[in-house]
């Protein structure tokens, strides 16, 4: 086969922003075929190449590769709001934990994941990392939607909707990985939820498992200084410790959050080459505190950005983390270099794709590549005069400038409208859930 047969449409972009190597290439496009890259260059050279194939015009947008979201609960969308702006402990045992056991079940992990994914299409996401109950049911509103994720099965100590206990949970992870292994578009972890709520003998069965199965463990770690205290009060360790100590700790662990690291803690983290994940908007709605990525970054750790539930943000908007990760490094130790554009585009990007281990397929615009890219109109008051285009995707553009979406080649966003959604009757679910919902909440 030829290779023009192979090339079906050439996106031509007035800016193509490939990630690696850094800095925005003008006047460029992406050849795509059979889902696949299969090249990339100035348009003129391209329209050489490729005489037989369709010609999409972006002329006033920036092409760059599609979002990646490295840690999400995305059915909790059907809680955004529920509770806002109370305690911690008060907002989990008082309103989420008793709103998930009453209503946490197939239905309402497959109408809550479908609101995410219509909120992150929409928002330039292509691919997210999820932890949650149910992922069969997740991977059900993947599959339909054209989307690309990881799912994670939530293992846990004490009765949950879907378990008796971590061991409970554990069968059901081992049955839902074979059973999901051949669907399009979809990789899986073990996801304990967090050394506190997860005791030595299931985290060790949780890594055996995900070491028999190829999986990566996916768990909150270091989210709060409280977290850390309990522990060195319990057993004096500190998570990290304790959880190195039971062997977990490789390149195959995913740490979510990690506000609450020591040079100690960040030397480990570099040895054992974890994958990281920074949650700036959580962390702060929640009063967790500020990762210090500039530290990260200085010790040459890799880490994707990640929106957290729906619930604890209270959105799934990629562009806005990505800005308040760059301010928020930036504010912290009073460094206007730390997490620069550039830097703060890539953790969006090829970060969060080798958080959860998928950097072979996605994360930048190279031939061989998936084809998932998004478009970003610039031709808005937010983004004009225009001088660089990445600082503007970062510091200015908003997620309403996304205008087109392609998963494998497949257009899922066209003009800023779903193609495959059906959002008046997602819509109109999701308020019948959040009516049955709210009439329990103020009962208790």
């Amino acid at each position: 086969m030829s290779e023009e047969t192979v090339v079906e449409y050439v996106l031509a972009a007035q800016w193509l922003i490939p990630i690696r190597p850094r800095g925005a290439l003008a006047q460029h496009g992406l050849a795509i075929g059979g889902g696949q890259i299969r090249d990339l260059g100035p348009q003129q050279q391209l329209r050489s190449r490729y005489p037989a194939a369709r010609w999409i015009e972006l002329p006033h947008h920036a092409l760059l590769p599609g979002l990646v979201n490295s840690h999400t609960h995305a059915a909790m969308t059907l809680l955004r709001g529920l509770a806002d702006d109370l305690p911690l402990m008060t907002w989990l045992k008082q309103h989420i934990w008793p709103a998930e056991a009453r209503f946490v079940g197939p239905e309402f992990v497959a109408l809550g994941t479908q609101l995410a994914i219509a909120e992150m299409l929409r928002g330039g996401t292509t691919c997210f990392n999820d932890m949650y109950f149910f992922p069969e049911a997740a991977a059900q509103a993947v599959v339909e939607s054209g989307i690309r994720a990881c799912l994670g099965q939530v293992v846990i100590d004490f009765p949950t909707a879907q378990s008796r206990d971590a061991n409970d949970a554990l069968r059901r992870a081992e049955t839902q990985a074979v059973s999901l292994r051949a669907l399009p578009r979809i990789r899986q972890s073990v996801a304990p939820h967090a050394p506190y709520t997860v005791q030595d003998p299931a985290l060790r069965a949780a890594k055996e498992l995900a070491e028999s199965l190829d999986l990566f463990l996916h768990m909150h770690v270091h989210e709060t200084a409280h977290e850390v205290e309990q522990a060195i009060a319990q057993d004096g360790r500190r998570p990290l410790q304790r959880l190195d100590e039971l062997g977990l700790l490789d390149d195959r662990f995913l740490a979510v959050h990690m506000t609450q690291l020591t040079a100690e803690d960040l030397e480990l983290v570099r040895q054992r080459g974890l994958r990281l994940a920074h949650c700036p908007e959580s962390n702060l709605k929640l009063g967790s505190g500020i990762a210090a990525v500039d530290r990260w970054q200085a010790a040459g750790i890799p880490f994707g950005i990640g929106t957290d539930g729906a619930a604890s943000n209270n959105d799934l908007d990629m562009f806005g983390e990505m800005r308040s990760a760059a301010l928020l490094a930036k504010g912290r130790d009073g460094d206007t270099t730390a997490l620069a554009a550039a830097a703060a585009l890539e953790a969006a990007t090829l970060g969060g794709a080798m958080a959860c281990g998928w950097d072979d397929t996605i994360g930048t615009l190279e031939p061989g590549k998936a084809a998932d890219c998004i478009a970003v109109d610039l031709d808005h008051p937010a983004t004009q005069p225009l001088y660089d285009p990445i600082s503007q995707l970062v510091y200015c553009a908003g997620r309403d400038q996304v205008s087109h979406v392609w998963v494998n080649g497949q257009l899922l966003v066209e003009n800023a409208d779903w193609t495959r959604l059906d959002w008046s009757h997602l819509k109109s679910q999701a308020q019948e859930w959040a009516r049955r919902i709210a009439a329990k909440d103020r009962q208790t």
